[in-house]
């Protein structure tokens, strides 16, 4: 429009320079803006808002700056005006329409929800029990959530020869670390969560404290906020005895590079020669390939896998990897009393059914993140039937 209006009163040359180069400048400032600002302060929602109150903005401005070529400036402005009364009210009830699409999106009662400078945290209450969404991906439910904890902690502990020294990444809820801290011989727990309003809720909210033992208010248990790789490339020189990963599932790129060859070597190097690390990896069964690729990649990265999964009926057939740097037989004893592990089950959580068996897979690297093209496709096939 600009090059149109324009091209009679400046060289062509210089038109196209000056068009250009503001045009570019306005979607890098503006795109940075976006995902380094505005989504993380005001939401998803408040900032397409905002946005497109701007653009609305814009436009009134036209009216004036070419009220010579426009026909009618006068009705555009009333309209222009108009709407961008409507997009500011929007924009200052934007919490509110959050609120009311999340009710429609989750099955229970919303009891919390919150936009943080990472994600977007939403508890529901329903069938007896609490939800925790990240994202509107289901985190876990207290009515089984002992399952997926229990399978993800003590299979490591129980493989590991000592449990003095423990790192968990991610699983800022306390959950891992309550399950952690049941094992008397641990004498400090590390856990690095990016978000501090994991941490804030998890010690805050007196249903969370409750779920968790109040874990992370033991004195044995460190608190970091950073992200998880950034901390592992920056502290290289400590080690420990059990390594506990429970990032959300690889959906976007972000959260793939936390599944790559260049992240497992960085764990490695927070391990000595004895240590464990469990691994959350998605479901063997809905997400087959994906789960075989975290495999394959923490294989490529040098370690000995032992792949196990379990039952956990509110996500389905859940996969994980025990992993050594040296090869080593699973746990099969389990020597604390617990409501889900037993040495039977125990031991069967590392038997596989056919449908639930390898595939041929590539390892996953940060230059490829082809485990997040794998994910697609997986859950791709559930979501369209």
């Amino acid at each position: 429009l600009l090059l149109r209006i324009l091209r009679e009163e400046v060289a062509f040359e210089t038109l196209i320079a000056r068009v250009l180069t503001f045009d570019y400048v306005g979607a890098l400032v503006g795109s940075l803006l976006f995902a380094l600002v505005l989504v993380p302060k005001l939401g998803l929602v408040r900032t397409s808002l905002l946005f497109g109150a701007l653009n609305c903005a814009v436009g009134i401005l036209t009216t004036w700056v070419l009220a010579d070529r426009i026909y009618n400036p006068l009705a555009l402005r009333v309209r222009g005006l108009v709407l961008l009364a409507a997009l500011l009210v929007a924009f200052g009830y934007g919490e509110h329409f959050v609120g009311y699409a999340e009710q429609s999106l989750f099955d229970g009662r919303v009891v919390y929800s919150e936009q943080t400078a990472y994600q977007r945290i939403a508890i529901t209450q329903a069938g007896g029990g609490q939800q925790l969404y990240l994202n509107g991906n289901l985190q876990f439910n207290s009515v089984d959530e002992y399952r997926y904890h229990e399978a993800l902690v003590h299979p490591a502990m129980f493989a590991a020869a000592s449990r003095r020294s423990v790192l968990v990444l991610g699983g800022g809820d306390g959950l891992a670390v309550r399950e952690i801290l049941r094992h008397p011989e641990v004498e400090q727990v590390t856990l690095v969560e990016l978000d501090p309003a994991m941490i804030r809720l998890a010690r805050g909210s007196e249903p969370i404290r409750r779920l968790n033992d109040d874990a992370l208010a033991d004195p044995r248990v460190q608190v970091v906020n950073d992200d998880a790789l950034v901390w592992l490339d920056r502290t290289r020189t400590q080690k420990f005895d059990v390594l506990i990963v429970d990032f959300p599932d690889p959906n976007n790129f972000s959260l793939g590079k936390l599944y790559s060859t260049w992240f497992y070597k960085l764990l490695r190097e927070a391990m000595h020669d004895q240590s464990v690390v469990s691994v959350q990896s998605t479901s063997p069964l809905f997400a087959r390939k994906s789960y075989w690729c975290v495999v394959e990649t923490m294989r490529a990265s040098g370690f000995a896998t032992r792949p196990y999964h379990a039952l956990v009926p509110s996500f389905g057939e859940w996969g994980f990897v025990l992993a050594k740097l040296h090869d080593f037989a699973p746990p099969s004893r389990v020597t604390l009393p617990l409501r889900y592990l037993n040495d039977d089950s125990l031991r069967a959580l590392f038997l596989f059914a056919p449908d639930l068996g390898p595939l041929p897979v590539e390892p996953n690297r940060l230059n490829n993140q082809l485990l997040v093209q794998y994910y697609e496709q997986d859950w791709g096939r559930w979501t369209q039937h």
